[in-house]
């Protein structure tokens, strides 16, 4: 009973402390319930102030923006504005012009129809009158216009003869005079002496007893000595001198500066030769590159491959006719230039191809073909520019001339070779020269004997005169020089004579 009682009163402690429990929890929860409402009322003004800054602060950057807009937008529109403007004055200018174009146009093309018009009403009275002059004279167009031609020159001969006469003397005379002085003013402004280069060598003695060592025993010095350098040396009667000849000029000056240094040494023997003729071509090798930068310096030619410059240099030892040619190549290079100064061609173009116009001498002995295109294929290999090998390649007229320069260098060219004491001339050159000259004029019909006279310089043709017209005879003077200008190659220029003399003779008896 005691335990049931005891058991009762603890449920009942239980739930009355349960209840009071729920109790105290409903009180603190609703405590707490009305703390976090007054927290949370709080941040929400909070928020609520803060949002109205915020918005206040975006409707005041919106005003701004709007403002910045709608000037941006009245500049703009005011700028579109003039360019509108502006279009509308250009397209109004373009009207203009255009209907003014379409004008001009529409006369233009009335005219032209006229002028057509014209030509074909000139034309139908030129081919009617051709035809009443066939008509008339019972001749086609051809033979009619044959018959004119030769009415024309039957009554006017004399007169035809003398125009063409005062047209092509005054013409010449004309021409002749600024030649003269643009030749006289570059021959002045370059001047050079001129040796004639000798295919022999003399070397000087000291005694002619050295003679004899210079042949060796059984001649075995001098044979030695040829072999090497490819000269012979002649060793005569004449005191003190022993002569070198050689038709290369290179291994001419290398047997002379051998024997020159064996006769200073005195040593005279085929090892001593041998190591001599080694040094000798040593030497030859540094005159040849000396010559050749010095040729390049002095015309102030830059850019040039060394090997072209080393073949430049062995013109030095190369002469034709007597004139050294890298003497006549530096003068042509100095002359070309000074031409083309005058007249305002390309002055460097001529100078460098002036220089090397003659390059192809320095192989001519080793390659075959004429000199003017082993030069091309020499200056092709080293890459010079094109318009110097055209300026170069026409100036012995083997290649037409493609530019003002390559007339230039031809012309100096010829300046050069044909100048007083410049080249000498075999006798059988000379007289096939004259022999070809009086062919040439003898191969015309009428011609009935020519003269080759001033060594070659003027040719006197006698026409007979019976066959022979004054008209005529001015065709066949003037178709002479043509020829010889053509077929022949000389210096300088040739003068065409033409004689028709008649003579009547009478006897009284």
């Amino acid at each position: 009973m005691e335990q049931l009682t005891s058991l009762l009163v603890a449920v009942l402690i239980l739930v009355t402390g349960t209840i009071l429990g729920y109790y105290a929890r409903q009180s603190i929860a609703k405590r707490d319930h009305k703390a976090l409402e007054t927290k949370v009322q709080q941040r929400i003004d909070h928020a609520k102030k803060k949002s109205r800054g915020i918005i206040s602060e975006a409707k005041k950057q919106a005003a701004e923006t709007v403002e910045t807009a709608k000037r941006e937008t009245e500049e703009k529109t005011e700028e579109l504005f003039k360019r509108e403007k502006f279009l509308l004055k250009r397209e109004n200018s373009l009207d203009k012009k255009l209907s003014h174009h379409e004008k001009r146009e529409s006369l233009f093309n009335q005219k032209v129809h006229r002028l057509k018009e014209l030509k074909s009403q000139v034309d139908t009275m030129q081919e009617q009158a051709e035809t009443d002059l066939a008509r008339i004279a019972e001749l086609s167009k051809e033979e009619a216009k044959e018959e004119f031609l030769q009415v024309v020159e039957r009554d006017y001969e004399k007169d035809i003869v003398d125009r063409i006469d005062k047209l092509e003397r005054e013409g010449r005379d004309r021409y002749l005079q600024r030649a003269r002085e643009i030749l006289a003013t570059v021959i002045q402004k370059y001047s050079a002496s001129q040796v004639q280069d000798l295919t022999t060598s003399n070397v000087r003695l000291p005694d002619d007893e050295i003679k004899g060592r210079i042949i060796g025993k059984e001649g075995r010095n001098i044979k030695t000595l040829e072999k090497l350098t490819g000269a012979e040396v002649v060793v005569d009667d004449t005191p003190e001198t022993v002569v070198i000849s050689s038709f290369d000029p290179i291994r001419r000056q290398i047997a002379k500066i051998a024997l020159e240094k064996l006769i200073f040494d005195g040593r005279i023997q085929p090892a001593r030769i041998e190591e001599t003729v080694e040094k000798a071509e040593e030497e030859v090798s540094d005159q040849i590159k000396k010559a050749g930068e010095q040729a390049v310096y002095d015309t102030g030619v830059i850019n040039l491959d060394p090997k072209l410059v080393n073949l430049l240099g062995r013109l030095l030892f190369r002469s034709s006719y007597g004139q050294n040619i890298l003497a006549h190549s530096l003068e042509v290079s100095f002359l070309s230039e000074a031409i083309a100064s005058e007249i305002g061609a390309d002055a460097s173009v001529c100078k460098k191809a002036g220089l090397l116009h003659d390059i192809g001498k320095a192989l001519d002995h080793q390659v075959e073909g004429s000199h003017v295109d082993i030069g091309i294929r020499v200056l092709k290999k080293f890459e010079v520019e094109e318009d110097i090998i055209t300026a170069m390649k026409a100036h012995h007229e083997e290649y037409p001339y493609e530019s003002v320069e390559a007339v230039i260098v031809q012309t100096a060219d010829a300046i050069s070779g044909s100048r007083p004491g410049a080249r000498k001339d075999t006798l059988e050159n000379y007289l096939k020269r004259l022999s070809e000259l009086e062919g040439v004029a003898n191969s015309f019909a009428g011609v009935e004997k020519s003269y080759a006279v001033q060594a070659g310089r003027e040719i006197r043709v006698f026409v007979k005169p019976e066959d022979v017209s004054d008209l005529e005879a001015k065709k066949i003077s003037r178709s002479i020089a043509d020829k010889i200008q053509q077929d022949l190659k000389y210096p300088g220029e040739i003068k065409v004579t033409l004689i028709r003399e008649k003579r009547i003779i009478d006897y009284a008896k």
